[in-house]
């Protein structure tokens, strides 16, 4: 650059120089002035200008030029030296410059050569401007910068830096880790099972019991208090969750091994509330968590994640309670309810059974003696109980049945809606009803959903109780009634006991038998429930075939068929039913067309929770029935399907 400035310059010289020395040359030959010299005048004025332009002019933009090297000079300097590692690579992800901080922190001895994607084993074109990725390379955590630089309209190069951020992830990881969690524990039907046991028992099962919370506690740094008999407060580090939720909670199959009274069992359900922004959040999801564990019947672990909830445990039946004093609250607080309703809508579930549509038709009659205008809300096309709507009907002052959109269409903010045998919104008779009604009573037997109704007035939910129907028996007891519902109305209560309890056979309690012995005195005819299951030959014969295609696998029946019509989800439950008197069988699945997808019903016989299996399925139910709907899909896919299922079942339950 300088030696191009002094070229310039001495032309410049050379050539003003001679346009003044020519003139002056001539004044002295000629003596003086004339035309000739005269001429010469413009180009001594341009040499002067020439000199001036590349004096002042040029010194500048020489000057600029000369800058700006220095500066590119200074930027190369300062990137080689700079603190966090940069490389520039081409778009095949050749590398062709890096500094000393990239080459002493990535390179370590490696050919020069080696291309972005062989060194960090990241294609450079996944790095897009804005969006930085997370690098982790020896041990180190990076924050991986791109930049584009385009060269030209075909040629570009990517700007890349990392930035060091093993110690912030380790500082995050160390926050998230150690932030308070909040455990709720409490033994189940503590009442029930302390209510006839010595005193020397009830201290011996609290000093065994408070032994088992102390090792789970030790080791985790947190802490652990009795608020009640029954009920214990814990606060412990999340790192230390995380452990006992890999080990799957390993208190509720310890607390088992406690025996009351040398007949019942220990156990815990256990509400867990973790990711609250203060203890307080915290606490209320555990709260929220054992609800949810409680509604579940008891002997598992909730924890409430993101995504919804995860469970641990829930291997046990329900605990039945003997006392009645929560029924005979709910009662009195349902039928202040109901009296200052204007109207009231009953509604069940979707393909309505025995026990949805039976519990309904029990509360309306209890309602209708109130003088209270009541409807049960049911389709009648897709109903699996159209014999006894038939038979409700046909009685002396019959239920009135509606449509689900007439009932949409009647109710207002002032009518009451009470759903029974359901507390899912999505398998609701009708969802719409459900929306436009706020105030909203559940009555319902089956284990707490994550998908259940949140904005219940009342939710009278035990899932320990056999039916619905049951629940329904119980509550009206406590109505205040100047007489009993009619005979009818018990006919219908005690077909939705008989049929989930399979004749009484199965998850049967105390209260399941006072509920019947009740409906009994009151004129329930056994005889006249007795005809409701009664079948066709050809619906015999259709169940006949499902049973004899039935294949056993690990003492497990699952019969898949390809029948398809009005009664066949009726059929697979009976089906089911049936298969469990197979002996050896512990469990049944019977598969069935159902729409453009698969339907199963599950049943078992209390050892296996087949609620469980159809949960992994995208189902639900209770612990001995249970079903899932699977769209879009194919009989062979869904038993496929199923069999995983049940080897992950067994796989687990092998395991503790």
């Amino acid at each position: 650059m300088k030696r191009n400035k002094d070229t310039l310059f001495l032309l410049f010289s050379v050539l003003m120089l001679l346009s003044t020395g020519i003139p002056f040359i001539i004044y002295i030959t000629k003596n003086g002035w004339n035309g000739l010299a005269w001429l010469f005048l413009p180009a001594v004025i341009f040499s002067i200008a020439l000199i001036v332009f590349g004096v002042f002019v040029q010194d500048r933009l020489f000057s600029g030029q000369f800058m700006g090297e220095a500066v590119q000079e200074l930027a190369s300097t300062s990137l080689r030296r700079l603190s966090v590692p940069v490389v520039l690579t081409e778009e095949n992800g050749r590398i062709f410059w890096y500094n000393e901080k990239f080459r002493s922190q990535f390179l370590q001895g490696r050919r020069k050569s080696v291309t972005f994607q062989e060194l960090l084993c990241m294609n450079v074109n996944t790095l897009m401007d804005g969006h930085d990725l997370m690098l982790e390379y020896h041990g180190k955590k990076y924050r991986v910068h791109s930049e584009t630089i385009h060269m030209n309209e075909l040629k570009k190069f990517y700007a890349v830096q990392f930035v060091d951020i093993t110690d912030q992830v380790k500082l995050q990881n160390e926050l998230r880790e150690s932030r308070p969690c909040v455990l709720l524990m409490v033994i189940d039907g503590y009442d029930d099972v302390m209510q006839y046991a010595k005193e020397s028992e009830k201290a011996q099962v609290s000093a065994e019991v408070e032994l088992l919370l102390e090792n789970f506690m030790a080791g985790t740094k947190g802490i652990v208090r009795k608020i009640d008999n029954d009920q214990f407060y814990a606060v412990m580090e999340t790192r230390h969750l995380y452990n006992a939720m890999d080990k799957r909670f390993p208190i509720l199959d310890e607390a088992r091994k406690i025996c009351v009274a040398g007949r019942f069992r220990v156990t815990f359900s256990i509400g867990v509330g973790i990711g609250g922004t203060s203890l307080e959040e915290s606490e209320k999801i555990a709260r929220q968590s054992l609800d949810m564990a409680l509604g579940r019947g008891g002997d598992q672990a909730a924890v409430k994640m993101e995504n919804g909830f995860n469970f641990y445990g829930g291997a046990s039946k329900g605990v039945e309670k003997r006392s009645k004093v929560m029924i005979r609250s709910m009662a009195l607080a349902l039928q202040e309810m109901i009296e200052n309703a204007e109207h009231i809508y009953i509604m069940g579930h979707r393909f309505g059974d025995l026990d949805s549509i039976g519990s309904a038709c029990g509360m309306a009659g209890a309602i209708a003696l109130m003088g209270k205008p009541v409807s049960v809300v049911a389709r009648r096309q897709s109903c699996l109980a159209g014999d006894l709507i038939d038979r409700m009907k046909a009685c002396e002052n019959p239920p009135e049945f509606i449509e689900p959109l007439i009932a949409v269409a009647q109710a207002n903010e002032k009518s009451l809606l009470i759903v029974v045998d359901t507390h899912n919104k999505d398998i609701l008779e009708s969802f719409e009803l459900y929306q436009k009604i706020q105030n909203v009573v559940v009555i319902d037997h089956h284990r707490k959903n994550v998908n259940y109704i949140e904005n219940a007035a009342l939710f009278h939910h035990e899932p320990y109780a056999s039916s619905a129907s049951e629940m329904v028996t119980e509550l009206i007891q406590y109505f205040r009634l100047e007489k009993d519902i009619p005979a009818a109305y018990a006919d219908a209560l005690l077909a939705g006991i008989t049929l989930d309890t399979k004749n009484f056979v199965m998850r049967t309690g105390v209260r399941t038998f006072e509920a019947a012995a009740y409906l009994r005195r009151i004129g329930a005819d056994t005889i006249q429930v007795k005809s409701l299951f009664s079948d066709t030959i050809s619906m015999y014969q259709m169940r006949s075939q499902i049973v004899a295609h039935a294949e056993i696998f690990r003492n497990n029946a699952i019969s898949a068929v390809k029948i398809q019509n009005s009664s066949t989800r009726l059929l697979a439950a009976q089906a089911a039913d049936e298969l469990l008197s197979i002996q050896g069988v512990e469990a049944s699945f019977v598969l069935y067309l159902d729409g453009n997808g698969i339907s199963i019903s599950a049943r078992s016989l209390g050892k296996v929770n087949v609620q469980l299996i159809m949960e992994s399925l995208g189902g639900g139910g209770h612990q001995t029935m249970a079903a899932a709907q699977i769209p879009s899909t194919t009989l062979q896919d869904t038993k496929e399907r199923l069999l995983q299922v049940l080897e992950a079942y067994e796989s687990e339950l092998k395991k503790h």
